[in-house]
């Protein structure tokens, strides 16, 4: 292992990012480190890559660099705690990562051909389908469950759509959130509420899936389009000498549908 009395030591590569985490995990290093185990530093990976996803979405170069470095750190954690324990090491994780995508790119490493991009990505599915097949009895079993619930929702729709279980068109999709709709106003019970609720966002994601929308994404940039335009609007109305909280609510549309024109 490289030297590791100061940082220029570890070398700008994987395999330094892992000499560091076989540091940091040894007696000379953190107790932190070593308390750690892969499903301890579970939570925090996710955390990263949401971090990751919210920096490419914003396009900040700085913040980019460091969240790509947050998360192979946390990659580089997972192998050499799975190596630790005799399970895999770097390599086979290469391996595994290598024989996996040239298998699944026919089309480039066999003689495959395609006429479109889409017949492209069915066979892509169809081999993915095939590599699971042996780990799977129903058709929806391997879908992480802990994953966000929109994301969560798409996934199963998308494997339902491809055995068959789908609306024709997305007409009857409109129908159906129509249907939920009124379902949900008309209860009167808390639980059937929650229920009906539920129906109706995840058949609102149905929709989105028509129209090839990733519906997560999608409601993150709204969360991002409001918390944008919100912060507007306080700073408008400080410039105009106001105190937003004691604002109407007819003054504070006012400033929305400024803030708003103005974006």
């Amino acid at each position: 292992m490289n030297n590791p009395e100061s940082k220029q030591n570890f070398t700008s590569s994987f395999e330094g990012l892992l000499d560091l985490v076989r540091y940091l995990r040894s007696d000379a290093g953190c107790p932190w480190d070593r308390e750690q185990s892969s499903r301890s530093l579970s939570p925090m990976l996710l955390e990263e890559i949401y971090e990751l996803v919210s920096s490419i979405e914003s396009e900040n170069k700085i913040d980019l660099l460091e969240e790509l470095g947050d998360v192979l750190l946390h990659i580089a954690f997972q192998i050499e705690i799975a190596n630790t324990k005799n399970l895999f090491d770097m390599k086979d994780v290469f391996n595994a990562a290598i024989s996996k995508y040239v298998t699944r790119h026919p089309h480039v490493f066999a003689d495959e051909s395609y006429e479109s991009t889409e017949e492209l990505k069915q066979r892509w599915e169809e081999l993915k389908r095939k590599e699971k097949e042996k780990e799977r009895n129903y058709i929806l079993d391997g879908i992480p469950s802990n994953q966000p619930s929109l994301s969560h929702a798409q996934i199963l729709q998308s494997r339902a759509s491809r055995a068959g279980f789908d609306w024709e068109n997305i007409i009857g999709v409109r129908e159906k959130i129509n249907e939920e709709l009124n379902e949900l106003e008309n209860t009167k019970n808390k639980s059937d509420r929650i229920e009906e609720f539920g129906d109706l966002i995840f058949t609102l994601v149905n929709y989105g899936r028509k129209l090839n929308i990733d519906v997560e994404q999608a409601v993150r940039l709204a969360n991002t389009k409001f918390i944008s335009r919100f912060v507007a609007m306080e700073i408008l109305a400080e410039q105009r000498d106001q105190e937003f909280i004691s604002l109407t609510i007819e003054q504070k549309d006012e400033l929305w549908e400024t803030v708003k024109n103005n974006q």
